[in-house]
C-alpha cells in the first residue's frame, strides 16, 4: 500500500495550474536581454554544496518561476515522501519495500529499521567484509592456483550491478590501486568476452560474479564461460574458489557453483540495483582504488543525503534540478535530456544515469495504479562534452526540439597537457553560452558584410547561420573529480529521479517492464535451438527466428 496520499493527481493541483498560466508569459522571454538587465542572475540562480557548483540561471526561468515550482512540490507532499524515504517506509508500493540505498552510506552508530530490525549492523558488517577482502588483495595475500598474486579483477554482472561500478572505477582511475586492473564483463556477446579473455592470464585473475538471483541469463552465461575458460587454462576445480567470488542473494546457487561460502557477499531486496553501487555491488570499485576511497566516495553521498533532507527546497539542489525537469517536460514539451560531461574519466555517466533516470521513471501509472495525465521520464542522452561538439550538439543549436543538457566539467585535469584543461573549460561554458544567446538574424548578416560577401549571398545564407538560443541548460562544477565529490555527484540525480517521481505520483523503484522481455526470451530461445514444438506468437518473430536457423553457423 502506498505510502503516499492517495490519489493525488498533480495536474489537478492549484500549483500546476499557475504553473500552466505563467508559461504563457515566456511568449516573448529572452535570457540573453534578462541577463543583461540582471546582473545579480548569476549570484540569484546557482549554489555551491557537497563539493558541487550548480550555475543554473541559463535557464527559462524566473524568480516566480522558482517560487511556483516549489510551491508545487510542497503541495505534492515531497518533504513529507523525502522523510519515508530516509526512515524506510515501503516507498516501493507496488513490491511491498523501502527503497534504503542511503543506508548504506549512513555512518555507524545510526539506526535504520525495516520491519522492525536495524539495518545498520548488516551493513557495515558487510564493509568490513568488503575492507577484509580488498586488504588481502592489495596486500598480496590472495593468490590464485599458482600461488601468483591477483593483478586483475573481472566483474560480471549487467544493470545496475555493472554501469554505477563501471562509471564509479573509471571515473576514480586516478586513485587505482597499483598492481590491480578492473574490468566489467556484461554482454552475453560472445565477441565481449573473447576480447576481455585475451587480455588475461587465469592464474592472475579474480572473478566477481554479481547478480542477486544468482541467475541473471546474461551474468549467468558469461559466469559459466568464465569458469569454462578458466579450467581451459589450466585451473582446477579444487582451486576454484581461489578465483570466482559472489555479491549475491542466492548463497546455494553460489557454493553449488564453486564459491565458498565466505566469499558470497550479501544483496538486499531494500536496495534496487541501479542505486546498488554503494553496496557489496561496490566491490571492484574498492579493488580498484581501494577502501578508504570507496569510504570517501560513500561519505560524499551522505553529505549529498543530508544536503537533500535540510535545505530549503529553493537552495536545494537535487530539487532544484528535478523541479526544472518537471518545467520543460510538462510545460515546455521537452521529450529529453542531454548530459554532457566534459571530462573523459566521466564518460560514462550518461549510461549509468540513462538507467537511473529512464528505468525509474519511465513509467505510465501511478502509486495507486491509475494512469498519470502528463509526461513522465524524458529521454536521457548526450556524451563526452567535446565529442558531442562535432556531432549532435548540432541539433541542440539548431534543431526543432528543446532539449534541455547538464554540462558536468571539473577545474582541474589529473593529467594536464598544455593548454588542454582551458581549452577544455572554455569549450563547456562557450556551449552552455552559444544556447543561452544563440545569433539573431542581424547578426549572422553583420558577420557575413564582414567578410566580403554581397549583399545577394548576405540574405542567401544568413537564415542558415542563425541560432535561436535561448536553449536552457545547468552547468555543474567541481574543482577535480575525486571519491567525495563524485559520490555527492551521483546521489544528487539518484534523489533528482526520485524527487520528480514524487511530484509525478509515480514509483521509482519498480521496473516491471523490463521483465517481459526476458520471459518471452526464453520461448524464443527455444524455438531458435528446436527444443520447442510450434511456432511463435506472431508472425515477425517466427520469420526471424525461421531466418536465424535457416542461416546460423557455429
Amino acid at each position: 500500500m502506498s505510502h503516499f496520499p492517495s490519489p493525488f493527481d498533480v495536474t489537478r493541483s492549484p500549483g500546476w495550474q499557475a504553473l500552466a498560466g505563467h508559461r504563457e508569459q515566456f511568449a516573448g522571454f529572452s535570457m540573453r536581454e534578462t541577463f543583461a538587465e540582471d546582473p545579480q542572475r548569476f549570484a540569484e540562480f546557482s549554489l555551491n554544496d557537497c563539493g558541487l557548483f550548480l550555475d543554473y540561471s541559463k535557464n527559462l526561468i524566473t524568480r516566480q518561476t522558482r517560487e511556483l515550482l516549489v510551491e508545487l512540490a510542497q503541495e505534492a507532499g515531497l518533504q513529507q515522501a523525502i522523510a519515508s524515504l530516509f526512515a524506510g517506509a515501503p516507498i516501493n508500493a507496488s513490491e511491498g519495500r523501502p527503497a534504503l540505498h542511503t543506508a548504506l552510506r549512513r555512518p555507524i552508530g545510526d539506526q535504520v529499521l525495516v520491519d522492525g530490525v536495524d539495518v545498520m549492523p548488516e551493513v557495515h558488517r558487510v564493509l568490513q567484509q568488503m575492507s577484509e577482502l580488498v586488504g588481502r588483495l592489495h596486500g598480496g595475500l590472495w593468490r590464485g592456483y599458482s600461488e601468483k598474486t591477483i593483478t586483475d579483477v573481472v566483474n560480471i554482472g549487467i544493470g545496475g550491478s555493472f554501469l554505477g561500478p563501471q562509471l564509479v572505477s573509471e571515473a576514480l582511475l586516478p586513485f587505482a590501486q597499483r598492481g590491480v586492473r578492473c574490468h566489467y564483463l556484461a554482454n552475453i556477446d560472445g565477441s565481449s568476452f573473447h576480447e576481455l579473455a585475451a587480455k588475461l592470464r587465469a592464474e592472475t585473475t579474480l572473478f566477481i560474479i554479481s547478480s542477486k538471483t544468482f541467475g541473471t541469463l546474461e551474468t549467468l552465461k558469461n559466469a559459466q564461460a568464465a569458469r569454462s575458460w578458466y579450467l581451459a587454462q589450466g585451473g582446477t576445480e579444487a582451486e576454484l574458489h581461489r578465483h570466482f567470488i559472489a555479491v549475491s542473494s542466492n548463497v546455494p546457487a553460489a557454493v553449488a557453483f564453486g564459491i565458498r561460502e565466505e566469499n558470497v557477499l550479501p544483496m538486499w531486496d531494500w536496495v534496487g540495483g541501479r542505486y546498488s553501487l554503494w553496496s557489496a555491488i561496490g566491490l571492484p570499485i574498492a579493488m580498484s582504488i581501494g577502501m578508504s576511497n570507496f569510504k570517501e566516495l560513500l561519505s560524499g553521498a551522505y553529505r549529498m543525503d543530508e544536503h537533500f533532507q535540510s535545505a530549503p527546497f529553493e537552495r536545494n539542489m537535487p530539487v532544484l534540478l528535478a523541479l526544472l525537469g518537471i518545467w520543460y517536460g510538462n510545460f515546455w514539451g521537452a521529450q529529453s535530456h542531454a548530459i554532457l560531461p566534459y571530462d573523459h574519466y566521466l564518460r560514462n555517466i550518461t549510461k549509468h544515469l540513462q538507467q537511473l533516470d529512464m528505468e525509474s521513471n519511465g513509467k505510465a501509472v501511478r502509486q495507486d495504479g491509475s494512469p498519470v495525465h502528463c509526461a513522465t521520464g524524458p529521454v536521457i542522452w548526450g556524451g563526452v562534452g567535446c565529442n558531442g561538439q562535432h556531432a549532435y550538439h548540432q541539433l541542440l543549436h539548431q534543431g526543432t526540439a528543446l532539449i534541455p543538457a547538464d554540462f558536468i566539467v571539473p577545474v582541474s585535469s589529473y593529467n594536464p597537457v598544455a593548454d588542454h584543461q582551458q581549452w577544455l573549460f572554455a569549450n563547456c561554458l562557450s556551449q552552455s553560452q552559444a544556447l543561452m544567446r544563440g545569433k539573431t538574424l542581424a547578426e549572422a548578416e553583420a558577420e557575413l558584410r564582414a567578410r566580403g560577401l554581397d549583399e545577394d549571398e548576405v540574405q542567401r545564407l544568413a537564415p542558415h547561420k542563425v541560432i535561436p538560443g535561448n536553449r536552457p541548460s545547468n552547468t555543474l562544477v567541481m574543482e577535480r573529480v575525486s571519491p567525495r565529490r563524485l559520490g555527492a555527484l551521483v546521489a544528487l540525480y539518484e534523489h533528482k529521479v526520485f524527487v520528480q517521481s514524487v511530484i509525478w505520483g509515480i514509483n521509482a523503484f519498480d521496473q516491471w517492464g523490463v521483465e517481459l522481455g526476458k520471459e518471452l526470451g526464453k520461448s524464443v530461445y527455444s524455438r531458435l535451438v528446436g527444443s520447442a514444438a510450434g511456432t511463435a506468437e506472431d508472425g515477425s518473430t517466427q520469420g526471424l527466428i525461421d531466418f536465424f536457423r535457416g542461416r546460423h553457423r557455429g
